[in-house]
């Protein structure tokens, strides 16, 4: 009979728990001097060291977090508008709260860590990044008692895995050039891991205080590889993480690392009873899986609450969806675009997310002469009455400076 270490025996809590079950078993490094039957018949004991506590995958409404915030969903669906740091905590607040009291805008998509890794309100964290990297623009508390005065639905807005702040940190954390420097992209910004766990449990972390600020909502955006990594992904220095010994190719790797952060995440913030929802480009609905981002529409989308596609026209090229110019229709994008994605949620079923795209507010002369056009309430509407007409009830809009045009239809029920 050959021995069994005690540390194979007792390697978890629970070989223990089950040891004190049977005091009649000979221990593993005693000798082996009892005298067994012949038929005896093994018995294996299996153990695992995966932690003994998790977050179950159904968790008990009674025990979720209560903020003290108290404001619904809206019962016609969310209808928001992308607020900065700087718009909540200045004098635009006012303006852009009598925007969605006069119309029927309900919801603010609110900077929580914004697109270059700093976290713009105060949260309570132990955690060392999270205090060095808090920018204190917004003061939380009077913020959300002003939402919940005016029944303004909270979305915090979190970046992921652009992040310069983290990458210029903890360059391990990032991509890095053979010189040792961090890459960035032409606009000089840089990008953290998405194969890497501690990544993932930085930006959980701060998803997680945010939920107890009283956000009813956790958007996280840049959930995805930068733009073009197929191109560079065997030049820069990186750890595959938990993928370096894969059989799976490089964008198999990449998507399975994104789909897997937006796992772990909505499975760590089911304590605290908020929505999860992703940022997600357009045209990752119109293929397989992105090449080079990490991007797979209908796997993302089985792991979310919501599903935020940005299909701003001007973000296509020319001759998408069957368009020359796509800046130039708004309705025909959104109509052409729900089609593809409407096909991929019913194809889900029960595990399809609620649908709530970002759509354009604003001009993207950016474009050139003959490209695009000025976009105002026309636009907006002919954009919103294509999501109408396709089911979708829900929608964002996105302006970088807040300024959001007047008189535009939000919905044509």
């Amino acid at each position: 009979m050959k021995q069994t270490t005690k540390k194979q025996l007792f390697y978890s809590a629970a070989a223990l728990a089950v040891a004190s079950l049977f005091p009649s078993v000979v221990s593993a490094d005693e000798e082996d001097t009892v005298e067994q039957p012949e038929d005896i018949e093994t018995a294996y004991l299996n153990y695992t060291q995966e932690p003994l506590l998790s977050v179950p995958e159904s968790f008990p409404q009674q025990f979720k977090f209560d903020s003290g915030v108290n404001i619904d969903y809206p019962e016609d669906g969310v209808k928001g508008i992308f607020v900065t740091a700087h718009s909540a905590g200045g004098s635009r607040l006012e303006s852009l709260t009598e925007l969605l009291n006069t119309t029927e805008l309900n919801s603010m998509v609110i900077d929580v860590k914004d697109d270059y890794g700093d976290i713009v309100m105060p949260i309570e964290s132990e955690h060392d990044y999270i205090n060095q990297f808090t920018n204190n623009i917004v003061e939380a508390e009077p913020l959300m008692e002003h939402l919940e005065e005016n029944d303004i639905y909270p979305i915090a807005r979190i970046v992921v895995f652009k992040d310069s702040r983290l990458a210029n940190e903890r360059p391990d954390l990032s991509f890095t050039e053979d010189d040792g420097s961090v890459w960035a992209n032409r606009r000089g910004e840089s990008f953290v891991n998405p194969y890497e766990r501690e990544v993932w449990e930085y930006n959980v972390e701060v998803a997680r205080q945010a939920a107890k600020l009283g956000f009813k909502d956790i958007q996280f955006d840049y959930v995805r590889f930068p733009e073009g990594f197929e191109y560079r992904d065997e030049d820069l220095n990186y750890s595959r993480g938990d993928y370096e010994e894969s059989d799976l190719d490089n964008v198999k790797q990449r998507v399975d690392a994104v789909t897997e952060f937006v796992a772990y995440a909505r499975r760590e913030l089911q304590p605290y009873d908020v929505d999860v929802s992703v940022d997600i480009f357009g045209y990752a609905a119109t293929r397989e899986e992105t090449p080079g981002i990490g991007q797979n529409f209908s796997r993302i989308s089985e792991n979310v609450d919501v599903i935020s596609s940005m299909i701003y026209p001007s973000h296509w090229g020319a001759g998408s969806l069957g368009i020359e110019r796509p800046d130039l229709e708004p309705y025909n994008v959104i109509a052409n675009y729900m089609e593809l994605e409407n096909e991929i949620l019913d194809n889900l079923g029960d595990q399809a997310p609620i649908s709530r795209p970002w759509i354009q507010d604003f001009t993207a002369s950016y474009l050139g002469s003959g490209w695009y056009m000025n976009y105002g309430a026309e636009e907006v509407s002919e954009q919103v009455r294509a999501l109408n007409e396709h089911g979708v009830n829900e929608f964002l809009l996105w302006n970088a400076g807040n300024r959001y045009s007047e008189g535009a239809t939000y919905s044509f029920d």
